[in-house]
């Protein structure tokens, strides 16, 4: 590959950016940000806010998201944690409450610095987490309201035993057959640290582990 058509370096931007034309100020990079992101209860943007929210909880928040990366987040202990979210509730009109269900499919792979895929099919991660905005009420409906939020944590190994080739699985399911951990934003540590060194944590650790 010509070294001028590798991966482009990106940096984080700050909201103050100015949208120039012709040398003239004629907005600003957080104008942008709010017209674009500002409907976070779309499927798109929370399943970004989801992985914004778990990179942060596991102090890898720092640099960007790397669009369309095989892992969704790569943790400072090196442990790679695949995000999936769902929500009751959506930013159109709804008939009733969404059906909440998670993908789990296993991937071909694609390897953003050499812009190449990988033909094998696999879950490349450590550890799943599977984040429900499980708010009920549309009025009151806040995706930075972290208290509006569960987050289910397991172990990739037991989809592969378990589910091998599933591609989805309802939030019942994954319950009642597979026992994640089960916390809130502030346990989100301890569960994937548990989870990624293939334990359980004790009786009393804060965490919740379903049967």
């Amino acid at each position: 590959m010509s070294a001028d058509l590798g991966p482009l370096a990106i940096t984080r931007r700050s909201s103050s950016e100015l949208i120039r034309a012709k040398g003239e100020t004629v907005g600003r990079l957080g104008d942008f940000w709010s017209w674009a992101c500002s409907d976070l209860a779309n499927n798109t943007m929370r399943g970004v806010l989801a992985e914004y929210l778990v990179a942060m909880a596991l102090g890898a928040a720092i640099g960007t998201r790397t669009e369309w990366d095989t892992i969704d987040i790569r943790t400072p202990e090196k442990w790679r944690v695949e995000v999936k979210s769902a929500a009751y509730l959506q930013s159109w009109a709804q008939p009733q409450m969404s059906k909440i269900e998670f993908g789990i499919a296993p991937a071909s792979g694609w390897d953003a610095q050499t812009g190449t895929a990988s033909v094998e099919v696999m879950r490349r991660s450590d550890v799943y987490v599977f984040c429900l905005l499980h708010h009920q009420d549309k009025q009151t409906l806040d995706p930075l309201n972290l208290d509006q939020w569960t987050f289910y944590v397991l172990p990739t190994r037991i989809l592969d035993e378990r589910c091998p080739t599933q591609r989805s699985i309802r939030l019942s399911s994954l319950v009642e057959r597979l026992s994640p951990l089960k916390t809130d934003f502030a346990g989100l540590p301890k569960a994937v640290s548990a989870c990624a060194e293939g334990m359980r944590q004790p009786e009393g650790s804060g965490l919740n582990p379903l049967q």
